[in-house]
């Protein structure tokens, strides 16, 4: 890979063994042997920062209390840093990473507010900076072969997409192995943008970017509260409108119960329709214009869930949400390598402020749209 001969290495802030988050990033990003966790302020509590270390094999040496002071004396001793602490404090650490023109890797969402990216633009520069945001649904191999079929044309003119992700963590917090769940604190507080369209929306708007490759130019909303947690928003319904003439549209919630993490997207063309829902991974469901209903898994004659490093085991050997996040490190990898020769991300698998920045903005005038209870122009002015 672009002559590398050893892993890159890495610096966590954030991510401890009580994230949510944490260990799946710390696997992933190993899982091919593209990058090495070697350091990290895992946690601003001591004793998980060091369980962590201890579970992970980090050098007692290489673990901080402070993230200023893992920057002060790690810049020059990684190749990048992952930003896993609660999305509220994003915006701080990443001022920070970039003016040391450090090379970060942000989990989703890239920041809270409108405020806060104005803020992180002052210091964020394209020309010097790297940075990629965590997107990983659109690492499962069939969504991107979805993409591929879409550029292609097989379902012909895409009119509408629709997507959901309704979970149930709101009204009946999961035991997660054998331990109650209850959500984080962070998550049971708003701002101007709900923190559920941070958490669950910023995937929704990153899926249908990424398929259709065009934003929205409309908005209409409707926010509601069901669950048990006083002051948030927990339920969210959006309509979208495109200047092609395209529709679509999102529902997020974390008060459905029996809904552990129901993603599901839906494409509908004049040829043809397409259907993928995360548990199901392994298959993408088409129907087209004569009737036939077809599936396609990684065993399939395909053009991109076929490929090798989609197949880590043979097909009947589900692949899931692991190796999605694996998917997107190994093009973190390339990207930043990339990046290192020639100035220039064009791994289209990588998206960063630009794309985190869009999404923002059309979560903000969603609430506005709610608020007003008409159409909002995502560019801001009224319609």
């Amino acid at each position: 890979m672009n002559g590398q001969t050893s892993a890159l290495k890495l610096g966590f802030i954030g991510g401890g063994l009580s994230s949510a988050i944490g260990k799946t990033h710390y696997s992933a990003c190993r899982l091919d042997g593209y990058w090495e966790v070697v350091s990290g302020a895992f946690s601003r509590h001591a004793d998980v920062n060091q369980a962590t270390a201890k579970a992970w094999h980090i050098d007692p040496e290489r673990v901080y209390d402070s993230w200023r002071t893992m920057l002060t004396l790690e810049k020059e001793r990684v190749d990048a840093i992952v930003l896993l602490t609660p999305t509220p404090n994003h915006a701080e650490i990443l001022c920070e990473l970039f003016r040391q023109n450090i090379p970060v890797i942000c989990e989703k969402a890239m920041v809270s507010s409108l405020a806060q990216l104005t803020e992180l633009r002052k210091v964020y520069d394209p020309n010097k900076h790297f940075l990629a945001v965590t997107y990983n649904y659109s690492a499962y191999p069939l969504v991107r072969e979805l993409q591929e079929k879409i550029k292609n044309n097989e379902l012909g003119t895409i009119q509408q997409i629709h997507l959901e992700m309704p979970q149930e963590g709101f009204i009946r917090p999961p035991d997660i192995a054998g331990k109650s769940s209850p959500p984080q604190s962070w998550r049971l507080k708003d701002d101007i943008i709900p923190t559920i369209c941070l958490d669950l929306g910023v995937h929704l708007h990153h899926l249908m970017v990424f398929l259709l490759a065009e934003e929205p130019d409309r908005v209409m909303a409707e926010f509601n509260h069901y669950s048990p947690y006083e002051g948030i928003i927990d339920n969210v319904s959006l309509w979208l409108r495109f200047a092609s003439g395209k529709s679509a549209s999102f529902w997020m919630t974390k008060t459905t119960i029996g809904s552990r993490n129901g993603l599901k997207l839906r494409v509908y063309g004049d040829k043809g329709s397409a259907e993928w829902v995360q548990v199901l991974p392994e298959e993408l469901s088409f129907s087209n214009i004569n009737g036939i209903h077809t599936k396609i898994d990684r065993g399939s004659k395909a053009g991109i869930s076929s490929q090798g490093r989609y197949n880590r085991m043979k097909v009947g050997h589900p692949s899931g949400f692991i190796e999605a996040f694996a998917n997107l490190y190994q093009d973190f990898a390339e990207a930043l390598l990339q990046w290192r020769e020639t100035g220039k991300v064009s791994n289209s698998f990588v998206y960063g402020f630009d794309h985190a920045a869009k999404g923002l903005t059309l979560f903000h005038q969603a609430r506005t749209a709610h608020q007003r209870g008409h159409w909002v122009n995502i560019s801001g002015s009224e319609l």
